[in-house]
């Protein structure tokens, strides 16, 4: 949300500020969102003719009603569908399938993902948009059915899971379609010996450029796409004006009915190629979150949508005058560029598959990130390449998967016909996920009437099941690779979810009570040692079985010990100041505290040294002013939640240079600040800084200084190391699913993110056989 102020006033009343910022934003998002709609006038034409199912006739009925097709296509899915409805279903700003999912599962409460995250998210209902809504037949069946909430969260894996595809083939088929400009200029016997290895280097570089990061070469995409958009316009405009300037009457729909006519089942095959105009049409919603809404609707209507007419208007006007081609697959973009400036445009269309390839690589890593975050994906290594940026990250794992396999199709298939049906049965899958759930959030979420959703699903479902059809009947012939792969993903996803939900499970069976421990007593029947232990835990209540595990075989605890459990919930953004939720558990003397830390799905998790000073600020203002008001805390700094309570700003820690003298830093400072060690003198100090006139008991006094000596001493990170086995007596495809599949993806996944820059010798792991 916008800050207050001039800005934002001039924004609600749409004054030339607000039209500045957003066409700024609308010139960036060139760059990141419509790199691959831009590249798709490569190879539309191409793939709706290569595939021998049409022909181009002297009638020119073919190409007339190809040029129909590909301008009501590109009108009402990316116009209509996208730009006028489903960018206004955000998730707080964010868009994506997991957005529609969130926005269902809150309002429904529909949720398999990760256990309790409501609870931990404190995401209740929106308690007053929930009581206006009426209980329809549809929201009842949610709530009542589990098959239909396994059904939801399967339909948002299977659109996550083509999105992964998409980020497989996209980068093949632009690299591709845009080096296949070389073939005019030499033999066809050449064709295999230089495009195919020009187009994997070109893709080898691709994948091992990730690693610097979108930022660094960024500001050149929005420039690239732009100019790419302005030259593909001038072209056309050129074509239609020397060629065939009557064109513009092909975009009558009457030539569409003549083309079915005419061409029949081969006309409908080919949709399968006409559909890919719209590839990356989903990327407007998807990267949401880095803009706004009116600026990707600024520039897809105003720039984007007018070139891309514009060039399958120029092209059709060049095949409407020219029927001496080779065959089908001749027929694409480059032969109807003047042969003056075909290598310059051919330069320009290289960098712009390369940018277009860029936006779905990080749009995967982004997804992949999400579905890690909510406990649908196994952990994987997430570098931030900006520090600005937040979406802009680097999966190492994922990064080098993708290529390999990118470069495995490319190899596989060498020609755009087979790449093409695959993108387009992955492209339009992903639009069929988006659909349903769209309706689903017009019924529940927005409260329209069912028949508002239903007539959006009939009619953009309709024109997406019909390309779908398309797309399936070419299946063996390439869409059967976004099948696999999706299948694998999904499989990857299922069981990695299975086995994180029969683990928290048997967390919970077998947590231990609060009475025991108050049984062992405050030393907890061993030796107490300085430092602080953090306990890694998923539980958010009671005390994990791994800590009697511990006790009972080892004879040393520290000091202070505090149950971690960091939750991703679903949401986007967790507020800064409801992030840590603090408590006690046991008397005073016992030293141990549990925090709750969360995060949403798209909030970038903090390195060690920065977590460790907001943990131990955020106990030290817990142990400050708990005693202050048994019922919350004071000056409305937070609040009471279920034992637990929300700290909006820790205790800041001060360092200053000079040795402890022993006593209270106070007078006419502004802080009263406590001295954390007497016993030896350090060349520098780190102290709790305490708001002036504070007044506080010596018992709280002590607790603080405790607390401070244990942070000094040092800070170990204590997590379990499950073994997942499946009970005897299970089931064939559980003991499959625990013993091999989930147990193979644990051994092969990171840690907890928290603990992936923690030195090893900070680290311990106490190892435990799970039973499920």
């Amino acid at each position: 949300m916008d800050v207050e102020g001039g800005g934002a006033a001039a924004r609600r009343k749409g004054g030339w500020w607000w039209w500045r910022e957003e066409a700024v934003l609308a010139y960036q998002s060139l760059g990141v969102v419509y790199g691959e709609v831009a590249a798709a006038p490569l190879y539309v034409y191409r793939s709706a003719f290569a595939g021998g199912d049409i022909e181009h006739s002297a009638g020119n009925e073919e190409i007339y009603g190809a040029l129909s097709l590909v301008f009501w296509t590109l009108t009402l899915v990316p116009l209509a569908k996208y730009v006028l409805l489903v960018l206004r279903a955000d998730d707080a700003g964010e868009g994506g399938t997991f957005a529609l999912y969130s926005l269902i599962c809150r309002r429904v409460r529909a949720g398999l993902l990760p256990p309790c995250a409501a609870a931990a998210a404190g995401e209740e209902l929106d308690a007053a948009g929930a009581a206006a809504a009426p209980v329809s037949a549809v929201r009842a069946a949610l709530e009542r059915h589990r098959v239909l909430r396994r059904l939801l969260l399967l339909l948002a894996l299977l659109g996550t899971c083509m999105v992964i595809g998409d980020g497989v083939l996209t980068p093949a088929v632009s690299v591709f379609s845009a080096v296949s400009g070389l073939e005019l200029s030499m033999d066809k016997d050449q064709h295999k010996y230089i495009l195919l290895p020009i187009t994997c280097v070109i893709l080898v570089c691709l994948f091992a450029l990730q690693h610097y990061g979108t930022h660094r070469v960024g500001f050149l995409f929005a420039p690239i796409v732009c100019l790419w958009l302005l030259c593909i316009s001038i072209i056309g405009v050129y074509n239609i004006i020397h060629w065939n300037p009557h064109v513009y009457q092909a975009l009558s729909p009457y030539y569409m009915y003549k083309f079915l006519r005419k061409t029949q089942t081969g006309g409908w095959m080919s949709l399968g190629g006409i559909l890919l105009c719209v590839t990356g049409s989903e990327a407007m919603y998807a990267d949401l979150g880095h803009f706004t809404q009116n600026s990707i609707k600024m520039a897809f209507t105003l720039l984007v949508y007018p070139a891309l007419v514009l060039a399958y208007m120029g092209q059709a006007a060049y095949i409407s005058r020219h029927h001496n081609f080779e065959d089908g697959s001749h027929i694409g973009f480059y032969v109807s560029v003047p042969e003056k400036i075909r290598w310059p445009v051919l330069g320009i269309a290289i960098l712009a598959s390369v940018v277009g390839s860029q936006a779905i690589i990080t749009g995967t890593f982004s997804i992949i990130k999400q579905c890690s975050s909510l406990n649908c994906f196994p952990r994987v290594k997430i570098v931030h390449t900006s520090s600005t940026v937040h979406g802009q990250i680097y999966i190492p794992e994922i990064n080098w998967i993708l290529m390999m396999l990118c470069l495995s199709v490319t190899i596989g298939f060498r020609d755009t016909k087979h790449l093409t049906n695959a993108q387009g049965l992955a492209v339009i899958t992903v639009m069929l996920v988006t659909t349903c759930l769209m309706s689903l959030v017009i019924l529940l979420c927005w409260n329209k009437s069912i028949v508002y959703a239903l007539s959006f699903l009939l009619f953009f479902g309709a024109i997406e099941v019909i390309y779908f059809a398309a797309s399936l009947v070419k299946f063996h012939e390439g869409a059967w690779v976004p099948v696999t792969l999706s299948f694998i993903f999904m499989m990857v996803m299922c069981v990695w979810h299975y086995g994180t939900k029969k683990k928290y499970e048997f967390d919970v069976q077998n947590k231990v009570s609060i009475s025991w421990l108050l049984n062992i007593g405050p030393s907890l029947g061993i030796v107490r040692v300085r430092g602080i232990g953090l306990i890694h835990t998923e539980l958010m209540s009671g005390i994990p079985a791994i800590f009697s595990h511990f006790v009972t075989n080892l004879p040393a605890f520290h000091q202070v010990l505090v149950f971690l459990c960091i939750k991703s919930v679903s949401v986007p953004h967790v507020q800064p100041e409801e992030r840590f939720l603090v408590g006690r558990i046991g008397p005073k003397k016992y030293r141990i505290y549990r925090v709750i830390v969360r995060y949403g799905y798209r909030d970038v998790q903090k390195d060690d040294v920065e977590f460790e000073k907001d943990l131990v600020s955020s106990i030290a203002e817990f142990i400050r002013c708990a005693d202050s008001n048994q019922n919350g805390f004071m000056d409305g700094a937070s609040h009471s939640c279920e034992g637990l309570s929300f700290i909006s700003k820790g205790l800041p820690l001060e360092e200053e240079e000079g040795e402890f003298d022993g006593s209270d830093s106070t007078g006419s400072s502004a802080h009263k600040e406590i001295n954390p060690n007497t016993m030896a003198p350090k060349p520098k100090r780190v102290r709790f800084a305490l708001p002036k006139d504070t007044k506080i008991d010596r018992e709280v006094r002590d607790e603080l200084q405790e607390l401070m000596e244990a942070r000094e001493a040092g800070m170990s990170f204590i997590t379990g190391r499950s073994h997942m086995k499946a009970k005897s007596g299970s089931g064939l495809i559980k003991q499959i699913v625990i013993n091999f599949g989930y147990e193979f993806l644990r051994r092969n996944s990171r840690g907890p993110a928290f603990a992936v820059n923690l030195p090893h010798v900070s680290t311990v792991e106490v190892g435990m056989i799970c039973l499920v």
